[in-house]
């Protein structure tokens, strides 16, 4: 299966707790950080969620 690498480009103060649980959910602790997970409708429906948050790293 392909992974793909995500990272937390914009902070999450003042996002709505859906936004957060989101980002947590994903692994996602600190700007910049950047966790790699399995490339499933899942983990890309979460993505797509918060895309104005995350950019996906090649």
């Amino acid at each position: 299966m392909a992974k793909i690498q995500v990272k937390q480009v914009k902070s999450a103060i003042g996002r709505t707790k859906t936004q957060k649980r989101t980002l947590e959910a994903l692994g996602l602790k600190k700007l910049h950080q950047v966790v790699e997970h399995d490339d499933t409708p899942a983990i890309l429906g979460m993505v797509s969620a918060i895309s104005h948050l995350v950019e996906v790293v090649k």
